[in-house]
């Protein structure tokens, strides 16, 4: 048999390979398209799942790469923030080391001071017993105003509501104000015993030269001997020499020299 099969006389078509072949073609043709349809539609829907992963898979990406760039960020902001607490936290220490050497040089000072108070109450007594005194050995000038001061002074050392520098410097104030009485002059009223006899005198003081004094009527004058420690009446030749000065005392004249009882340092002594 060469390229076709014998037929028998029984009346049957002879077939050939070719007829045979398209004979499948056409018999296996829409099962083979059906299989190739399917075989599409499962690549077409395995590319969706590919492609849906994909996606979700860049989705994910991007997700982590945002995280990843917030927490670059957090951590950017948590290292500058350790730099300026560690910056803050070296300038507390010097702080503390600063307060520590103030607090050891005030305690150095406490028992320093605890030390001067020790010495300097009882001095501060001393110079109120000696302005006292000073003033009770003194012209006898303005007495009342001066030894109230000195006994505000001697009350204040019984208060606790004052300090110790406050205390003397009042005492210095006081000492300061019997000063300036050495270098004014001044004028002012009073009274006086003359002649047994209470009276109302003008009073002369010009430094801690002269005190003198002169009635009212100018009918006696007079001034305070050291020598003496007593009230001594004047001469009429000085009567118009204490009028004069009682008058420049009270800003009444211009000043000028004038001719006063003033005792010579030996007399006085």
């Amino acid at each position: 048999m060469r390229g076709f099969l014998s037929a028998r006389s029984s009346g049957r078509i002879p077939l050939t390979i070719a007829s045979v072949t398209s004979l499948l073609c056409v018999l296996l043709g829409p099962v083979h398209a059906q299989s190739s349809q399917q075989r599409l539609d499962a690549t077409i829907d395995e590319q969706g799942r590919i492609d849906t992963a994909s996606q979700q898979s860049q989705n994910t990406v991007e997700r982590l790469a945002n995280e990843s760039n917030e927490d670059f960020a957090e951590y950017r902001v948590a290292l500058q923030q350790l730099d300026r607490l560690r910056i803050y936290n070296g300038n507390l220490e010097q702080l503390v080391a600063s307060q520590e050497r103030e607090k050891a040089s005030i305690a150095a000072q406490l028992e320093d001071f605890s030390n001067v108070e020790q010495g300097i109450v009882p001095l501060m007594y001393e110079m109120i017993d000696a302005l006292r005194t000073f003033i009770e050995l003194d012209m006898p000038f303005s007495q009342l105003e001066r030894k109230d001061r000195v006994q505000r002074l001697e009350d204040n050392m019984e208060r606790s509501d004052l300090t110790v520098s406050e205390k003397y410097r009042q005492i210095m104030e006081a000492y300061e104000i019997e000063t300036t009485f050495g270098r004014t002059i001044e004028a002012y009223t009073g009274t006086l015993v003359i002649e047994n006899e209470e009276r109302k005198v003008d009073l002369l003081r010009i430094g801690r030269i002269l005190l003198a004094y002169q009635t009212p009527d100018r009918s006696t004058t007079g001034f305070w001997d050291k020598t003496t420690r007593q009230w001594t009446e004047l001469g009429s030749e000085y009567r118009r020499a204490v009028t004069d000065g009682l008058a420049i005392a009270q800003k009444q004249a211009a000043p000028t020299l004038l001719n006063l009882p003033i005792p010579s340092a030996e007399a006085a002594q």
